[in-house]
């Protein structure tokens, strides 16, 4: 049974930081990309950021690029987002995913985290 659980959401103010994570099991971990997405209040769901099984590999959607950092430990199975410079547009609810063999496939997610930037 695949489970991913997310945490590290909360109320924050504008220009501070969280950490993210999302616990796995039930899959194999160091080899499968990892992602997160973000749901805005009314929005679709939009992807955030990837980052392939062995670490090497990161991508992120231009609105977080160079405040948000992927990573990974293997030993743990546990994704991390480290978000800093928070703005009031990161509000949302995050979630973790497991990609899936087709490349931009995802057919594992979490159940989200809730993060609000208070301005």
């Amino acid at each position: 049974q695949v489970q991913l659980v997310e945490s590290g959401g909360g109320l924050v103010q504008i220009g501070d930081s969280l950490r993210l994570s999302c616990v796995t099991s039930g899959i194999s971990f160091s080899t499968s990309r990892m992602a997160w997405f973000r749901q805005a209040p009314g929005k679709d769901r939009a992807f955030v950021a990837a980052i392939s099984g062995s670490g090497i590999s990161t991508g992120y959607d231009d609105s977080v690029k160079g405040r948000f950092t992927i990573s990974r430990d293997n030993a743990k199975n546990t994704v991390y987002l480290q978000m800093d410079s928070l703005e009031p547009e990161d509000t949302g609810v995050y979630y973790c995913a497991v990609g899936g063999t087709v490349l931009g496939s995802y057919p594992y997610w979490g159940q989200g985290t809730q993060v609000i930037v208070s301005s």
